[in-house]
């Protein structure tokens, strides 16, 4: 039988081993004794950020040059099952270090890059990133927030909604209309700090779950951030965007792989401690069968996982792929989390379970990122194109 907490094949080397041991000291000794009182205040301390730039585990695909470990994208993939394995949601990392990060990466220039990047390495700048709006969540081509230019500056006036690290975010990767009457190609981004005056940030947003992870409303009145805070060419930002989401979407696959194995060792355990009717409960047919399932579909989404991590190390991960790993292992991970709490029976529904905690946290996966529907429309528009 496969040891679900085994580590996975393609990051299976000598080197992934001691820093996954690493990574998970780190979560034991410093997020997880912590995790319930972020909880409660509804966002983690900048202290934490730094303690994890310490240490090197943030924006570890950046190269050494800028601050970063300059390895390769195994290694933030770690950081991220680790995390979601802990149950540790609050600290959104790989927002900062594996989405925000490459974008300076890709598309920035080298002062955005030795101005931004080292700092953001070592948790001294922390990183978000501004999409949705009330408006306009997976219809990216819909956002209305715009920009226009002033002498030798940009002025900014919209909205923003659902942004995560949206309280404690010095940087915000912001998509704005620079030119709306050309649509998609009158979009582009922009760097706007976090004390430029006319940015506010609105209240906390109360969430079913992912209470640790600070998600905002960001509101922007005559904003003006220089010109030269334009990332990449003006006009070209819908084009980034969809370049870089398909590293996106795969690291939401890996929270929700990760998860995944995680409730069913969790649940693999209290059904065998648990006694009712003068017996364990993993004695009886239907708790056993249960369990068998959420087994075998965690295996299948992890072996799928491997395949698609493989391809994006390659630099062969495609789009299509990349949605049908996000809306697929999302999807099996709240069925799979669904049938772990049942097996918990009313103790799975109490917060003081991990399995509870776990079970709300995952009813995101389906939405950011791009919904289920929308990672299906994708999907079937590279089966269809050439019909």
């Amino acid at each position: 039988m496969t040891d679900l907490d085994a580590t996975t094949a393609p990051l299976d080397s000598a080197e992934h081993h001691a820093f996954r041991d690493t990574v998970r000291r780190f979560i034991a000794e410093e997020i997880t004794p912590h995790h319930a009182q972020w909880e409660r205040d509804g966002q983690v301390p900048r202290s934490l950020w730094r303690r994890a730039g310490e240490l090197g585990f943030l924006c570890l695909t950046v190269p050494e040059q800028y601050g970063g470990a300059g390895v390769d994208f195994s290694y933030s993939a770690i950081v991220v099952e680790e995390m979601a394995r802990a149950g540790a949601t609050g600290p959104l990392f790989y927002l900062h270090s594996d989405i925000v990060a490459p974008y300076l990466l890709h598309y920035g220039t080298e002062a955005q890059k030795q101005t931004w990047l080292p700092r953001m390495a070592r948790g001294e700048v922390i990183g978000a990133i501004g999409m949705t709006e009330p408006g306009a969540g997976s219809d990216l081509a819909a956002i209305r927030t715009r920009a226009e230019r002033d002498g030798d500056h940009w002025r900014i006036n919209g909205q923003k909604i659902f942004i995560s690290n949206g309280q404690i975010a010095d940087l915000v990767l912001l998509a704005v209309k620079t030119n709306p009457a050309l649509g998609t190609k009158g979009a582009s981004l922009l760097l706007v700090e976090g004390d430029r005056p006319g940015f506010s940030r609105g209240r906390r947003l109360e969430k079913v779950g992912m209470h640790a992870q600070d998600t905002s409303e960001l509101f922007f009145t005559d904003v003006r951030v220089p010109a030269d805070n334009l990332l990449g060419e003006e006009g070209y930002g819908f084009r980034y965007m969809m370049n870089e989401l398909p590293q996106e979407r795969l690291l939401v696959a890996i929270t929700a792989v990760a998860a995944m194995e995680a409730a069913v060792s969790w649940t693999q355990e209290y059904v065998t401690q648990r006694q009712a009717f003068g017996a364990s409960l993993s004695d009886k047919q239907t708790v056993r069968h249960r369990l068998v399932e959420a087994h075998a579909n965690t295996l299948v989404a992890r072996s799928f996982l491997n395949d698609c991590l493989r391809r994006h190390l390659a630099g062969q991960l495609d789009t299509a792929t990349a949605s049908v790993a996000k809306f697929w292992t999302t999807e099996m991970q709240f069925s799979v989390l669904d049938n772990c709490v049942q097996l918990f029976g009313g103790y799975g529904y109490m917060r003081e379970y991990p399995i509870a905690r776990a079970w709300t946290d995952a009813r995101i996966q389906r939405i950011y990122g791009g919904t289920t529907e929308i990672m299906k429309e994708i999907v079937a528009r590279e089966l269809f194109k050439n019909r």
